[in-house]
Protein backbone atom coordinates (compact mmCIF):
# COMPACT_ATOMS: atom_id res chain seq x y z
CA UNK A 1 0.00 0.00 0.00
CA UNK A 2 1.40 3.39 -0.96
CA UNK A 3 1.21 5.82 1.93
CA UNK A 4 0.16 9.37 1.27
CA UNK A 5 2.58 11.73 2.95
CA UNK A 6 1.47 15.13 4.13
CA UNK A 7 3.53 17.86 2.39
CA UNK A 8 5.42 20.23 4.65
CA UNK A 9 3.33 23.23 3.66
CA UNK A 10 0.11 21.33 4.41
CA UNK A 11 1.54 20.20 7.74
CA UNK A 12 2.40 23.77 8.70
CA UNK A 13 -1.06 24.93 7.69
CA UNK A 14 -2.73 22.15 9.67
CA UNK A 15 -0.75 22.84 12.84
CA UNK A 16 -1.37 26.56 12.47
CA UNK A 17 -5.08 25.91 12.10
CA UNK A 18 -5.18 23.77 15.24
CA UNK A 19 -3.30 26.35 17.29
CA UNK A 20 -5.55 29.10 16.01
CA UNK A 21 -8.69 27.17 16.88
CA UNK A 22 -7.49 26.29 20.35
CA UNK A 23 -6.36 29.80 21.17
CA UNK A 24 -9.82 31.17 20.39
CA UNK A 25 -11.66 28.63 22.56
CA UNK A 26 -12.63 29.11 26.19
CA UNK A 27 -14.13 25.68 26.86
CA UNK A 28 -12.39 22.31 26.88
CA UNK A 29 -15.19 20.59 24.95
CA UNK A 30 -15.06 23.04 22.05
CA UNK A 31 -11.27 23.04 21.94
CA UNK A 32 -11.04 19.25 21.92
CA UNK A 33 -13.73 18.92 19.26
CA UNK A 34 -11.89 21.32 16.98
CA UNK A 35 -8.59 19.60 17.67
CA UNK A 36 -9.95 16.13 16.86
CA UNK A 37 -11.64 17.25 13.67
CA UNK A 38 -8.54 19.04 12.41
CA UNK A 39 -6.36 16.01 13.10
CA UNK A 40 -8.80 13.65 11.39
CA UNK A 41 -8.68 15.82 8.28
CA UNK A 42 -4.88 16.18 8.44
CA UNK A 43 -3.78 12.58 8.95
CA UNK A 44 -4.31 10.53 5.77
CA UNK A 45 -6.33 7.31 6.06
CA UNK A 46 -7.98 8.25 9.35
CA UNK A 47 -11.57 7.21 10.02
CA UNK A 48 -11.77 8.94 13.38
CA UNK A 49 -9.82 10.89 15.98
CA UNK A 50 -10.35 11.85 19.58
CA UNK A 51 -8.82 12.80 22.90
CA UNK A 52 -8.74 10.94 26.21
CA UNK A 53 -8.40 13.19 29.24
CA UNK A 54 -9.41 13.30 32.90
CA UNK A 55 -12.87 14.51 33.86
CA UNK A 56 -13.52 16.62 36.95
CA UNK A 57 -13.49 13.49 39.12
CA UNK A 58 -10.15 12.28 37.84
CA UNK A 59 -11.71 9.55 35.67
CA UNK A 60 -10.56 8.79 32.12
CA UNK A 61 -13.06 9.92 29.51
CA UNK A 62 -13.21 10.51 25.76
CA UNK A 63 -13.86 14.00 24.47
CA UNK A 64 -14.33 15.45 21.02
CA UNK A 65 -14.41 12.11 19.21
CA UNK A 66 -15.20 12.55 15.51
CA UNK A 67 -16.85 9.19 14.94
CA UNK A 68 -18.86 6.61 16.92
CA UNK A 69 -16.07 4.11 16.20
CA UNK A 70 -13.73 6.19 18.35
CA UNK A 71 -16.30 6.40 21.13
CA UNK A 72 -16.86 2.62 21.15
CA UNK A 73 -13.18 1.71 20.93
CA UNK A 74 -12.27 4.10 23.73
CA UNK A 75 -15.12 2.93 25.98
CA UNK A 76 -13.91 -0.65 25.65
CA UNK A 77 -10.41 0.41 26.66
CA UNK A 78 -11.68 2.05 29.85
CA UNK A 79 -14.00 -0.90 30.54
CA UNK A 80 -11.32 -3.57 30.05
CA UNK A 81 -8.45 -1.56 31.47
CA UNK A 82 -6.20 -2.11 28.47
CA UNK A 83 -5.53 -0.73 25.01
CA UNK A 84 -3.12 1.50 23.07
CA UNK A 85 -4.40 4.76 24.57
CA UNK A 86 -4.07 3.54 28.15
CA UNK A 87 -0.59 2.22 27.39
CA UNK A 88 0.46 5.54 25.82
CA UNK A 89 -0.96 7.38 28.83
CA UNK A 90 0.75 5.14 31.39
CA UNK A 91 4.14 4.99 29.66
CA UNK A 92 4.07 8.56 28.28
CA UNK A 93 5.23 7.17 24.95
CA UNK A 94 3.54 7.12 21.56
CA UNK A 95 1.98 3.76 20.65
CA UNK A 96 1.86 2.69 16.99
CA UNK A 97 -0.23 -0.29 15.86
CA UNK A 98 0.40 -1.40 12.28
CA UNK A 99 -2.25 -4.14 12.22
CA UNK A 100 -4.48 -4.83 15.19
CA UNK A 101 -5.31 -8.33 13.92
CA UNK A 102 -1.63 -9.29 14.31
CA UNK A 103 -0.93 -7.39 17.55
CA UNK A 104 -0.99 -9.38 20.79
CA UNK A 105 -0.38 -6.57 23.28
CA UNK A 106 -4.03 -6.13 24.28
CA UNK A 107 -5.72 -9.48 23.63
CA UNK A 108 -9.05 -8.68 25.31
CA UNK A 109 -9.43 -5.23 23.77
CA UNK A 110 -8.40 -6.46 20.30
CA UNK A 111 -11.03 -9.19 20.49
CA UNK A 112 -13.67 -6.73 21.73
CA UNK A 113 -13.12 -4.30 18.82
CA UNK A 114 -12.75 -6.98 16.14
CA UNK A 115 -16.15 -6.09 14.72
CA UNK A 116 -15.26 -2.40 14.44
CA UNK A 117 -13.48 -0.96 11.36
CA UNK A 118 -10.15 -0.56 13.16
CA UNK A 119 -6.86 -2.01 11.96
CA UNK A 120 -4.26 0.74 12.47
CA UNK A 121 -3.92 2.96 15.53
CA UNK A 122 -1.67 5.71 16.83
CA UNK A 123 -2.01 7.14 20.33
CA UNK A 124 0.26 9.93 21.54
CA UNK A 125 0.42 11.23 25.12
CA UNK A 126 -0.65 14.78 25.94
CA UNK A 127 2.11 16.08 28.18
CA UNK A 128 2.45 19.54 29.68
CA UNK A 129 4.70 20.70 32.48
CA UNK A 130 6.31 17.28 32.65
CA UNK A 131 2.97 15.60 33.39
CA UNK A 132 0.84 13.41 31.12
CA UNK A 133 -2.87 14.18 31.47
CA UNK A 134 -4.29 12.33 28.46
CA UNK A 135 -3.75 11.05 24.95
CA UNK A 136 -4.71 11.90 21.43
CA UNK A 137 -5.47 9.10 19.02
CA UNK A 138 -6.32 8.26 15.40
CA UNK A 139 -7.94 5.10 14.04
CA UNK A 140 -7.84 3.70 10.51
CA UNK A 141 -9.83 0.84 8.95
CA UNK A 142 -6.82 -0.17 6.82
CA UNK A 143 -3.79 -2.18 7.98
CA UNK A 144 -0.40 -0.46 7.72
CA UNK A 145 -2.13 2.89 7.25
CA UNK A 146 0.29 4.56 9.66
CA UNK A 147 4.06 4.48 10.10
CA UNK A 148 6.68 6.22 12.22
CA UNK A 149 6.38 9.38 10.13
CA UNK A 150 2.65 9.50 10.85
CA UNK A 151 3.39 8.95 14.53
CA UNK A 152 5.84 11.86 14.45
CA UNK A 153 3.14 13.97 12.82
CA UNK A 154 0.67 13.20 15.60
CA UNK A 155 3.32 14.06 18.18
CA UNK A 156 3.78 17.43 16.48
CA UNK A 157 0.06 18.04 16.98
CA UNK A 158 0.10 16.71 20.55
CA UNK A 159 2.87 18.89 21.94
CA UNK A 160 1.37 22.38 21.47
CA UNK A 161 -2.18 21.05 21.87
CA UNK A 162 -1.32 19.58 25.28
CA UNK A 163 0.02 22.89 26.56
CA UNK A 164 -2.99 24.84 25.36
CA UNK A 165 -5.55 22.26 26.49
CA UNK A 166 -4.00 22.06 29.94
CA UNK A 167 -4.27 25.84 30.27
CA UNK A 168 -7.89 25.88 29.10
CA UNK A 169 -8.73 22.94 31.34
CA UNK A 170 -7.12 24.51 34.38
CA UNK A 171 -8.83 27.84 33.82
CA UNK A 172 -12.22 26.19 33.38
CA UNK A 173 -12.26 24.08 36.55
CA UNK A 174 -9.09 24.85 38.47
CA UNK A 175 -9.79 23.14 41.77
CA UNK A 176 -11.61 19.99 40.61
CA UNK A 177 -9.30 19.30 37.68
CA UNK A 178 -6.22 19.92 39.76
CA UNK A 179 -7.33 17.51 42.48
CA UNK A 180 -8.28 14.85 39.93
CA UNK A 181 -5.02 15.27 38.06
CA UNK A 182 -2.98 15.08 41.25
CA UNK A 183 -4.73 11.89 42.29
CA UNK A 184 -4.26 10.35 38.85
CA UNK A 185 -0.57 11.26 38.77
CA UNK A 186 -0.03 9.73 42.21
CA UNK A 187 -1.78 6.56 41.04
CA UNK A 188 0.36 6.49 37.91
CA UNK A 189 3.54 6.74 39.98
CA UNK A 190 2.32 3.87 42.18
CA UNK A 191 1.51 1.75 39.12
CA UNK A 192 4.96 2.42 37.66
CA UNK A 193 6.60 1.35 40.93
CA UNK A 194 4.53 -1.85 40.98
CA UNK A 195 5.45 -2.54 37.34
CA UNK A 196 9.11 -2.04 38.19
CA UNK A 197 8.88 -4.63 40.95
CA UNK A 198 7.17 -7.12 38.63
CA UNK A 199 9.82 -6.48 35.98
CA UNK A 200 12.59 -7.26 38.45
CA UNK A 201 10.76 -10.23 39.98
CA UNK A 202 9.92 -11.96 36.69
CA UNK A 203 12.56 -10.54 34.33
CA UNK A 204 9.95 -9.11 31.97
CA UNK A 205 9.66 -5.81 30.04
CA UNK A 206 7.53 -2.91 31.30
CA UNK A 207 4.67 -3.51 28.85
CA UNK A 208 4.26 -7.15 29.91
CA UNK A 209 4.43 -6.15 33.58
CA UNK A 210 1.66 -3.63 33.00
CA UNK A 211 -0.45 -6.26 31.23
CA UNK A 212 -0.02 -8.65 34.15
CA UNK A 213 -0.98 -5.92 36.56
CA UNK A 214 -4.13 -5.11 34.56
CA UNK A 215 -5.07 -8.80 34.31
CA UNK A 216 -4.66 -9.31 38.05
CA UNK A 217 -6.83 -6.24 38.65
CA UNK A 218 -9.61 -7.62 36.44
CA UNK A 219 -9.37 -11.16 37.85
CA UNK A 220 -9.76 -9.90 41.42
CA UNK A 221 -12.34 -7.22 40.70
CA UNK A 222 -10.15 -4.63 42.39
CA UNK A 223 -8.72 -1.28 41.39
CA UNK A 224 -5.37 -0.82 39.69
CA UNK A 225 -4.35 1.55 42.48
CA UNK A 226 -5.20 -1.03 45.19
CA UNK A 227 -3.38 -3.93 43.50
CA UNK A 228 -0.34 -1.73 42.83
CA UNK A 229 -0.29 -0.63 46.48
CA UNK A 230 -0.34 -4.26 47.61
CA UNK A 231 2.60 -5.15 45.37
CA UNK A 232 4.62 -2.16 46.52
CA UNK A 233 3.81 -3.06 50.14
CA UNK A 234 5.18 -6.57 49.55
CA UNK A 235 1.86 -8.42 49.59
CA UNK A 236 1.97 -11.29 47.04
CA UNK A 237 -0.30 -10.28 44.19
CA UNK A 238 1.14 -11.97 41.11
CA UNK A 239 2.25 -15.57 41.06
CA UNK A 240 2.30 -16.03 37.27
Amino acid sequence: MTKKQLPLDELSTAIGRILGLLLTEEKVDHAVQNLSQAIRESVPGTIGAGVSILDSQGRRTSRGFTDSVVEQADFLQYELGEGPCLTAWATEETVLVHDLSDDSRWAQWSAAVSSLPIRSVISAPLTAGGQSFGTIKVYSPEPAAYDTETANLLELFASPAATLLSHIQSAETPKRISEGLQSALQSRDLVNRACGMLMERHGIPHELALQRLLKHTRDHGSSLHHISAEIVAGIPADKN
